[in-house]
Parts: structure tokens; C-alpha cells; sequence
């Protein structure tokens, strides 16, 4: 500043004191200009100093902030600010430097730092256990969209040049309008605050909703919208306010109980049913797993049918064993040796009400085994090894008559009408 002071002084004697105080500002433009160019690559090399020291610590928080770019926005304020700290005094430079758009774009620099701090902000946070109870996203949408609005009306009100109060004021007559275009975001932040609060949902639980035929795991759970990426691949997108407004099924509790629940039956022809014979009991009693239930309840039957029954007279009397009975019991210890069955949960093999499909035996177990491709091989092998055991017991599976079954007995029917008579 003294140095052009000075060249002022020393152009008043050349010339006049219009002509040197021309001259002065011009000086005083090009020495903003070089200081401001200064500034500028002073933020190249700062900016590239920080990310260096970014990667090589072992922390992670740095890293989101230099891959959000925050740095980068905050040192483009430097050039700015040297505009317009020493820009000011000089009329020229007012209108030569853009003096007069520095605020509106340090205004819309500094709106752009806030967001990527937010989004950086957001990242680190998901590094924490809590982000998968508690998800924040929805609110960091928010603090974003007020600080886009602050910074528009402001930058507005410098353009006008108005006070952004009168902006206010305005916006206050415009109140219906604002809630009919950001319905939406409304209905979503209410939502969230639902969702949040009561624990309904959060990234990584598995959850079905069959009115938008969605059936996956929560990516993201956004101020408008939920994300979930369903099981073949594809991305189902549900707006925030439908899992308030509409059911939906939360497998979170499966997963957290530690047991996926296994929950099928297979039909028995009722015309295989029938009281166990001595032949098949002793070839059942074989069964490791079945031995010490046939022996007790045939000792439990023996004293039963001595007092009260009358067993040699008709089978009708007393109590017997029945091979669809032994068949259950058999269910039961094979399931409870099964590695990947866990006892301690609900242990239930039963029967159902018969039907004209026949006489359903359900499994009831929850499996240790919760991912999808290795649970369905768990079920799938209990079933393979329950239908074939079927002949053990006398027993058959139902099954609806085929076109080929219906071929076969009319090829035998044909053929005794053909033999002849006797």
C-alpha cells in the first residue's frame, strides 16, 4: 500500500490528479490480480498437499473429506476473499474484478463446502454400528435443502439488492403454493421421522412389500424414497411415506432371533394308514433313531392293554401302534440329531386336517442356517430324505392322479376286457 501511495504521489507531479488517480487504481487492480492468482495456486498446491496426508493416514475420516471434495471447495474461497478484501476501496476494480459478484460467488462456494461437509459428514457416520440402527440420510437431505434455499433467497437479495427479510415476507404469501410442490418432501421427512423413531426399518434389513413387488434388503433410506435391492438383482424404489401409510413384512426378527423357520408338510395317502404289524415293527426297530420309541411304547401299550383292553379279540380293542404314528415320531428324532435344526426353538411335527389331498404331516423347525441358498438346501434335503423313508413305514405320499396314471389304468382296463372269459 505504500509503494502505491507513493507511484500516486509521483504521478500527481506528472500529470493531473485525475489522470494519477486513473493510474493508481490500475495499479491497484493488477496488484489484486497477481495476489488473487497467488491465492489461486496456493489452493492447487494446498489442496494437493491435503490429500496427500490423506492417504497415507490410517484414519478414515480424512479420507471422506477429500473424497467429497471439501477441501477443494473451501480453498476456491481463497481468491475471493483476496478480491474481496482489498478490491473494496478501489472503484475501478469495483467494476473491472467483479467486486460485485465475489459475494454471490463466495455465497454459492460456501453453499457448496456446506454440502460436501454434510455428505462427508454422512459417510464417516456410516462408518459407526449405530448408522444401521439409526440411519440419518433423510435429515442430512434436509439441513441440505435449508441451506439451498438460505443461499438462493440471499443471492437473490444481493442481485435485487433487497433485504432477503423481504424475500421472507414474500415466501409467507406463497405458503400454500410451497406446501403443494413440496408435498412430497414433507410427507417424506414426517415419515422418516416415523420410521426412525419407532425402529421400523434400517439399512440392511430384509423386507417385503408385495403392492410394489418388493422383496430384498434396504439399500438406502433416502428424504423422499427407500431403496431395496430385491433378490433378483433388480432396485424397487418406495416412497418414504407408503411404510407409514401401507403394510409391510420386516424379516428383521428372523435374522435377529438367530433361526430361519422351516414351515412345510407332506401329504400322506390315507389308504397307507394303518396299525403297525409285527413285521414292520421289527423292521422299524432297525432304526436307530426310532428303537428306543418303539420299545417304550410297546411296554407303555403291553400294561395299558393287561388292565383295560382286550386286544386279542378284535384290533379295535385296546391300544396299538400305528405306523403313520411311528412315522411322526421318527420326524421328531431325526430332525432333533439334525445338525442345522435348532432344538431350542419351536420344535413342532404334526398333523393337519386330512383333506382329499390326504392326511398333511407339517414341519415345523427353524433352521440354524438363515442365508437364502443354503437354508433352501437344508429344507430341501430333510424333504428328500422324509419321502424316501415313506416305505419304511408302509406309508405313501399322496399324489393327484397324472395323464400318464390315467393311461396306465385304462391300458389295464383295456386289457381285461380282451382276455377272454373262462
Amino acid at each position: 500500500m505504500q509503494l502505491n501511495e507513493r507511484f500516486v504521489a509521483w504521478a500527481q507531479q506528472l500529470s493531473s490528479e485525475q489522470t494519477a488517480q486513473y493510474v493508481g487504481q490500475f495499479v491497484h487492480l493488477l496488484s489484486v490480480a497477481v495476489l488473487a492468482w497467488i491465492a489461486a495456486v496456493t489452493r492447487t498446491v494446498f489442496v494437493r498437499i491435503v490429500d496427500r496426508i490423506a492417504d497415507h493416514t490410517k484414519t478414515h475420516w480424512d479420507d471422506a473429506l477429500v473424497n467429497r471434495r471439501v477441501f477443494h471447495w473451501l480453498a476456491h474461497l481463497a481468491p475471493g476473499l483476496v478480491i474481496y478484501a482489498f478490491a473494496r476501496r478501489t472503484r475501478l476494480a469495483r467494476r473491472s474484478s467483479g467486486y460485485g459478484r465475489s459475494p454471490k460467488s463466495m455465497l454459492v462456494v460456501g453453499a457448496l463446502s456446506l454440502d460436501a461437509a454434510l455428505n462427508a459428514g454422512h459417510d464417516i457416520y456410516r462408518t459407526f454400528g449405530v448408522s444401521k440402527r439409526i440411519p440419518i440420510y433423510a435429515y442430512v437431505q434436509v439441513v441440505k435443502l435449508v441451506i439451498t434455499i438460505a443461499a438462493l433467497i440471499v443471492t437473490i437479495s444481493l442481485i435485487i439488492d433487497k433485504s432477503p427479510l423481504l424475500l421472507l415476507s414474500g415466501l409467507g404469501a406463497a405458503t400454500a403454493i410451497l406446501l403443494l410442490v413440496f408435498k412430497d418432501t414433507i410427507l417424506g421427512l414426517v415419515a422418516g421421522i416415523q420410521l426412525v423413531a419407532q425402529d421400523m426399518i434400517r439399512p440392511g434389513d430384509w423386507i417385503e412389500m408385495s403392492k410394489y413387488g418388493a422383496d430384498g434388503d434396504v439399500e438406502e433410506i433416502t428424504l423422499n424414497v427407500v431403496k431395496i435391492r430385491n433378490f433378483d438383482k433388480t432396485v424397487t424404489t418406495i416412497p418414504t411415506y407408503a411404510l407409514i401409510s401401507d403394510a409391510f413384512r420386516n424379516w428383521r426378527g428372523m435374522q435377529e432371533s438367530g433361526g430361519r423357520r422351516i414351515k412345510r408338510a407332506l401329504s400322506i395317502d390315507i389308504n397307507t394308514i394303518g396299525f403297525l404289524e409285527d413285521e414292520t415293527f421289527e423292521r422299524l426297530a432297525g432304526i436307530k433313531k426310532l428303537r428306543p420309541y418303539l420299545e417304550e411304547r410297546r411296554e407303555e401299550i403291553k400294561k395299558y392293554n393287561e388292565e383295560y383292553g382286550d386286544a386279542d379279540a378284535s384290533p379295535a380293542n385296546g391300544r396299538r401302534m400305528t405306523n403313520i404314528g411311528a412315522f411322526r415320531a421318527y420326524c421328531q428324532a431325526y430332525l432333533r440329531e439334525h445338525p442345522k435344526i435348532d432344538p431350542d426353538m419351536t420344535f413342532l411335527v404334526r398333523q393337519l386336517a386330512p383333506s382329499s389331498a390326504g392326511l398333511p404331516i407339517e414341519i415345523y423347525v427353524f433352521s440354524r442356517e438363515q442365508r437364502w441358498v443354503q437354508y433352501e438346501g437344508i429344507q430341501a434335503d430333510i424333504f428328500d430324505h422324509l419321502f424316501a423313508v415313506l416305505p419304511l413305514f408302509d406309508l405313501r405320499a399322496y399324489q393327484e392322479p397324472s395323464g400318464l396314471d390315467i393311461s396306465h389304468a385304462g391300458e389295464s382296463l383295456r386289457l381285461a376286457l380282451e382276455r377272454p372269459q373262462a
